[in-house]
């Protein structure tokens, strides 16, 4: 039985994206991106649920929205309606009489009215200044009855309108960062490389001309992976790791530890700067799947500020 619902929703769901005017959805999205004012949500039943999360997805990407219930508004809440506002009403009928009832007093206040609908020749329809039809086959309901499909439908067009404002506004991810402070979507874009790393004497630091014998107390203490090899003015000259303290025993056995870092370091390693986000550096760690980087130097102007460790973005609960 589930299978059988999941291919008829994947039907309905093709009808709608086969027939949606995507000429109808550019024009209300320049509507909506030249609005000067605020941008009114509203509708009835679980057409007004959907409508209050495609609000609550307007406002954490940039763009200035509030929902408006069409039964309060014409009890008192007609006075957040300005005339450079641009009012959405959804419904899939467009029967709504709610809606119809409210449409006027929208007018009145001078604010530009969309109908997004599913009925193109319903009244809210043809009483709005402009409409939008959203192609529902049937509803997944067995009666037909029960919004299902065109609740579906609803919201995907609203994150489709919503994304394409931020695409249209070039609104950046700092935009964004400020809007979501909180929570995984706000630890992803705003954590930045300098937040996680270690720093000043946590650094595991040593010169080219060590003996790893004299240095393998930095290794063991600061518990990082690895030893960052610094000139006298801590420009980075290359990385020694764990895995490379064992490849030298294995190969040169006790007498590795003679040895300078010069030798056994790896020369040039890859590095990212302070104010890199902590999700990029992260990517940048794991750009390489078959030489996986677990441990990165902080540079900033050549030299060595920082040491980002893959444990230290874990625990930061980004992946």
């Amino acid at each position: 039985m589930i299978q059988e619902l999941i291919d008829q929703q994947k039907r309905y769901l093709d009808f709608y994206f086969q027939h949606l005017s995507s000429s109808r959805a550019e024009q209300l999205v320049e509507l909506v991106k030249d609005c000067k004012g605020t941008i009114i949500l509203s509708g009835v039943g679980k057409s007004g649920h959907v409508a209050q999360k495609i609000t609550a997805t307007f406002v954490s990407t940039s763009t200035k929205a509030f929902y408006l219930d069409p039964t309060h508004a014409i009890h008192g809440d007609l006075g957040f309606v300005g005339q450079h506002d641009l009012f959405l009403a959804f419904s899939k009928s467009g029967e709504s009489q709610e809606l119809l009832e409210l449409l006027p007093f929208i007018k009145k206040r001078g604010a530009q009215s969309v109908a997004i609908v599913s009925n193109e020749r319903s009244r809210l329809a043809k009483g709005c200044d402009f409409s939008i039809s959203l192609p529902v086959e049937r509803e997944l309901c067995p009666f037909d009855l029960a919004p299902t499909t065109s609740t579906a439908v609803q919201m995907l067009f609203g994150d489709l309108l919503a994304v394409a404002l931020m695409r249209s506004k070039n609104i950046p991810i700092g935009e964004i960062a400020k809007n979501h402070p909180g929570g995984f979507i706000g630890r992803r874009i705003s954590l930045k490389v300098t937040d996680l790393m270690r720093k000043e004497r946590e650094i595991p630091l040593c010169r080219p001309q060590d003996r790893l014998i004299d240095v393998l107390h930095e290794l063991s203490t600061k518990r990082c992976g690895c030893l960052l090899v610094v000139d006298e003015k801590k420009r980075l000259q290359g990385i020694f790791t764990d895995g490379d303290l064992r490849r030298a025993l294995e190969v040169r056995g006790a007498s590795s530890l003679e040895s300078i870092l010069k030798d056994l370091m790896t020369p040039s390693p890859r590095s990212i700067s302070s104010e890199m986000l902590a999700l990029d550096a992260m990517r940048c760690m794991e750009e390489e799947p078959s030489r996986p980087v677990t441990v990165m130097p902080v540079l900033e102007n050549e030299h060595v500020v920082g040491l980002l460790r893959m444990h230290d973005i874990l625990q930061a609960g980004l992946s």
